[in-house]
Formats: C-alpha cells, structure tokens, sequence
C-alpha cells in the first residue's frame, strides 16, 4: 500500500507527532509512506495533479527519533508523484496553523485531493467532510444535547449580553484556531475587562462565546474515534486525560497541559454514540474528541493529536490498529463488486 500523510511543513514535524507514529508504524508494516508538504501540489499541463514527496531511506528504523531524522535528512528519497498514484492519503494539516501567515494554504490540500477521490484513491478524512469543518462552527452541527450553550458573534454587545446570561462566567475562543491560542475563561471579577478580553480575540475573526462547565478544572478527555466509534481493542481505549497546568485553563498539551490515563464512562460512550451518525455523513475516519463531563467541547478533525500518550497508557499499538484498517479498505474496495463513494469507504 501507497500511503501519504499530507502535511504543513515536513520541517516542523516532530517525533511525538501521531502523524510520526503513523507513517512509521505503515513503514514498519512494510507499505510506502510518504509525506507532502502542503505548498507542494502541482496542477500539471497533463490535468492531473502531482506532488512532491519525500520518504524515508530504510525500513528499518524503530523508534519515530531516527526516523524522523532519516526523513528530514540528505538521505531521504524524493519523487515527484502524480497523487492518483496513492492507495490512499490522509490529511494530516492543521489550517490553523497556517490561517495567518499562509492563508491560501488553508484549504490547499482539501481541493488538490479532491481530483485524486475522482480516481478511486481513498483520501481520509473525506476532504467535502472536512470542507465544512475547517472551523468549531463544525460542533454546532451535532445534537444540542451533547454540546455546552455557544454564541458566535462579533458583536460585544450581544457576547456581553450573553455572559450575563450564563451568571458572568464564560469562555472565550476564536473560531479559527487550535493549540489554545488566544483563549480566555471570563469570570464574574473579570467582567470590567472583558472589552479587552473581545478585542484580541476578535483580531483572529469571529468569536465563540461559550458556557463555562466546572468540571472543566479537572481538564478535558481525548477520546479518538474510528469509523465513528470509539478506537479501542480488547477494552483499552485510545484516550487520554488532558490536565491543564497550574493556572491555566486550557487543557492542550501544546499549551503546556499533560496527558494522564483515564476511565471511559458510560457518559462518554453515550456521547461518542449520539454523534455518530454526523461522523459518518462527513466520511470522518480518524478524529479526536474533547470532552468535559458529558459535553463535546470540540472536535478536531484535521489533526488530532496525543495517540503516543493513549499508547504508552494502555500498551496498545493504536498506530498499527489505524494502518490495519486503512489496508483493509483497500483491500476491500479492491474486490468489491460494486463502487463506493470516498464518504463511504472512509468509514466503512
């Protein structure tokens, strides 16, 4: 199997990343993978669209470190591949991180990747899914019943209007953005500031006013999902209890939280279930759910992240479970006798 993990910049990957794991563990299980920066498709003179991609040198390395390392080096192999060439690419950008500074790249890897979905290569997430995810307006499709109370509003009026309404304690975020930039939990002694609370998140563009949940002090649970189900083997679930430092609210490991194990309630599988069927109408293969109490924070579809934490927690190799089962679409979709839609085949 030809595997690629699209990516921001190959540079600023690092050894933790699940994207590392992943392309290692397929490596290691003998399958091509390679990674794509996403500034490097090509709409080429003959219609169809290339990349240029680089993979590792040797299959034998085993820890992500050196592999890293290999990839990243003089050594590495690069190859200009017309992506339809791919049994399946997995879209492993955050368009956050490039929303500032590189804004056309944003959606670059969801349109370039549509042309492979055209000839049958298996794109994951499903990049149409994706199209109407690439902000938190995206929770706002599932039931009301598993996510908090939410304004989203640049008007300071009616984001004041609603903080009294929630008794003076609210959170904060803007609606494009990921690793806790830019967030901020107003409280009843905060409310005199909350005018320059608004401003310097309103610079990033709309802003999510949200209902603070107390349990929210203990942090929040990852939960990753597969196929719309929580990933998990023999009772082991792949998840992780995100704890915020001292004095600070937010719960990302980007932000300077850690990671604990923790215990998957019925609450959370209740949750998990409730939103399943909006998973597998967007074709979303692999994401992460945050999770306080029993309310669906957020979701992170593009590139969830803490799955080496879940496999150090449980001694589960989730990375090879994920590889196992893209290879077994493949093999699925290769001797079916009829044809699937990418949405379809992402999830089934």
């Amino acid at each position: 199997m030809r595997i690629c993990f699209v990516v921001n910049d190959i540079r600023s990957e690092i050894s933790r990343y699940t994207t590392t794991h992943l392309a290692l563990e397929a490596t290691r299980m003998g399958h091509e993978a390679w990674y794509v920066n996403i500034s490097d498709f090509t709409y080429d003179i003959d219609e169809n669209v290339h990349a240029r991609a680089t993979r590792v040198s040797r299959n034998s390395h085993r820890l992500c470190a050196p592999y890293l390392k290999d990839l990243k080096s003089a050594q590495a192999i690069h190859d200009y591949i017309n992506i339809c060439e791919f049994d399946v690419i997995m879209l492993r950008n955050d368009p956050s991180e490039d929303a500032a500074a590189r804004p056309w790249a944003r959606l670059a890897g969801i349109n370039f990747t549509r042309f492979a979905v055209r000839h049958n290569v298996l794109v994951v997430n499903d990049p149409n899914g994706l199209s109407e995810a690439v902000n938190k307006l995206y929770l706002q499709q599932f039931p009301a019943v598993v996510r908090p109370q939410a304004l989203i509003s640049r008007d300071r009026d009616q984001i004041k209007d609603f903080c009294r309404q929630m008794g003076g304690t609210i959170v904060l975020k803007p609606l494009h953005g990921s690793g806790g930039r830019n967030v901020f939990l107003v409280r009843p002694e905060d409310v005199p500031n909350i005018n320059q609370m608004i401003e310097a998140v309103s610079r990033d563009g709309y802003i999510i006013a949200q209902e603070y949940l107390p349990d929210a002090v203990h942090g929040d649970t990852r939960l990753f999902m597969l196929n719309g189900q929580p990933l998990q083997h023999k009772g082991l679930y792949a998840a992780i209890q995100r704890v915020r430092s001292n004095g600070d609210m937010r719960s990302n490991i980007a932000a300077g939280a850690s990671s604990a194990p923790v215990t998957i309630t019925d609450d959370i599988l209740q949750l998990s279930e409730t939103i399943r069927p909006q998973l597998l109408h967007n074709g979303m293969f692999f994401v992460g759910l945050d999770i306080v109490g029993n309310k669906l924070m957020e979701i992170n579809v593009f590139s969830p992240g803490g799955l080496d934490y879940a496999e150090a927690f449980t001694g589960v190799k989730f990375s090879k479970l994920i590889i196992e089962d893209l290879q077994r679409k493949i093999e699925y979709r290769n001797n079916a006798d009829r044809y699937f839609t990418n949405k379809e085949l992402a999830t089934l």
